[in-house]
């Protein structure tokens, strides 16, 4: 008994992330074990692709916000934070400004040591 529920549970699961080939051999199949007509065999079909398609969009959904709170957990910007930042650059070039710059630091009091070198 508990096999046989492991058995459909890993059925299942392989439908669900099936393609369409695959799933069209396992609707054969299961209609011949089953004894179903072309009708109930087409039916299952159908209702094995809507329910693949299902948990399929699902998982994707669901490791998406996996991924992306995973990112923001780790402090990592996204690409619609980087477009932001992108056309952000591009707003400010094309008006001329710059952004602001840091002050340079004063040079050192003494001798200009450009060109020479140590010696030791």
């Amino acid at each position: 008994m508990l096999d046989d529920l492991k058995k459909t549970i890993d059925k299942g699961i392989d439908f669900a992330f099936a393609k369409k080939d695959q799933l069209t051999k396992a609707a054969q199949e299961l209609a011949k074990e089953n004894k179903l007509t072309k009708e109930e065999a087409k039916k299952l079909y159908d209702h094995l692709l809507k329910k693949s398609d299902e948990a399929r969009k699902t998982f994707e959904e669901e490791l998406q916000g996996f991924v992306q709170n995973s990112l923001k957990k780790m402090n990592i910007p996204t690409a619609a934070d980087m477009k932001k930042l992108e056309d952000r650059i591009k707003k400010l070039e094309s008006t001329g400004k710059t952004p602001v710059k840091a002050k340079a630091k004063p040079a050192a009091k003494g001798k200009p040591t450009v060109g020479k070198k140590k010696t030791i």
